[in-house]
């Protein structure tokens, strides 16, 4: 769906050269959910208005949707659908009449934008404030609209930049259950500095930073790249700490166990649910007390953080 080779965008500013993309490639298969997810400031803009036609590359090559992006502009276009940071409604138009407009637009008759616009209302559920001035709905609401306008000539890729940014963590999480309902039938490329947007919608992550990709995988790959499995502590009485620790070691699969003088214990397994069940068991037969638990699993920040020396949530809001 997406072959993008060697993409560069350079541009002057203040007298110096700034790279803004440097030598990206990627591929996206059809029917996935990736996320490209970076710092504020990272590329995936420029990124998006580049795959997108908005902006030219300096240098490289790319097929989006089977079309040359440099040879056949238009033709991308045709099969695309892109959702910015900023709104597209015309606010004095109902939700339900920008979604007709939008489909008048793509050349579609009257009654087919129509037809088109009320599928889309029951699919991303808009029936609520269809009717609605779009400056009288919420952020939650008009992003949905957002999504819907981007879809109505059926692309068969929807490009999405920051869709949930200054979305409260309500809306958000509705949105996603949107996105989420396009798995299968639409590719969808998302952009994102949320660390937990990207782990709960995509299927594959790009990591972007200074412009390149840094590392790729699906959640699950990248954040077994960066440790030996969840991190499991647990609390025991102080003269249980011995046994205890002899009991964590014996567990399939646990590693690095260290036990502290306080009658803390850590360890390490690649299924700390499974690990902490059998844990608690074998404490429970050895009638030794479990004062606490946590289970930490390793973050996509982690993963950030591993790949680029800094937090992605320090850029984060």
């Amino acid at each position: 769906m997406i072959e993008a080779d060697g993409i560069a965008r350079t541009y002057v500013r203040r007298g110096k050269k700034v790279e803004a993309v440097r030598d990206l490639t990627l591929r996206v298969d059809e029917g996935e959910i990736v996320g490209f997810l970076g710092p504020n400031g990272a590329g995936k803009t420029t990124t998006m208005r580049i795959l997108t036609t908005l902006l030219r590359p300096t240098s490289g090559k790319a097929t989006i949707a089977g079309r040359d992006l440099i040879k056949d502009p238009n033709g991308v276009r045709a099969r695309i659908g892109y959702v910015p940071q900023g709104t597209g409604l015309y606010d004095d138009n109902t939700a339900l009449e920008n979604l007709v407009l939008q489909g008048r637009m793509h050349g579609m008759t009257k009654s087919k934008a129509r037809q088109r616009a009320m599928d889309l209302v029951e699919q991303l559920q808009l029936t609520g404030f269809q009717g609605q001035l779009a400056k009288t709905l919420s952020g939650g609401q008009r992003r949905r609209v957002d999504i819907a306008l981007a879809l109505v000539h059926r692309p068969h890729l929807l490009f999405l930049d920051e869709p949930t940014n200054g979305l409260d963590p309500q809306s958000r999480a509705n949105l996603w259950d949107h996105i989420r309902s396009l798995r299968g039938q639409t590719t969808v490329f998302l952009s994102t500095h949320y660390l937990n947007e990207a782990d709960a919608l995509a299927d594959r992550v790009f990591v972007i930073d200074h412009g390149s990709i840094v590392t790729q995988g699906s959640p699950a790959q990248l954040k077994a790249t960066i440790s030996e499995g969840d991190l499991i502590q647990f609390g025991v009485p102080q003269d249980a700490v011995d046994e205890a620790a002899r009991i964590a070691g014996g567990l399939r699969d646990a590693s690095g166990v260290e036990a502290s003088s306080n009658g803390l214990i850590t360890f390490r397994s690649p299924n700390g649910e499974a690990a902490t069940s059998h844990l608690i068991r074998h404490l429970v037969d050895a009638e030794i007390t479990l004062l606490s638990l946590q289970l930490t699993r390793p973050t996509l920040d982690d993963v950030f953080l591993s790949v680029t020396g800094r937090s992605l949530r320090d850029d984060s809001p």
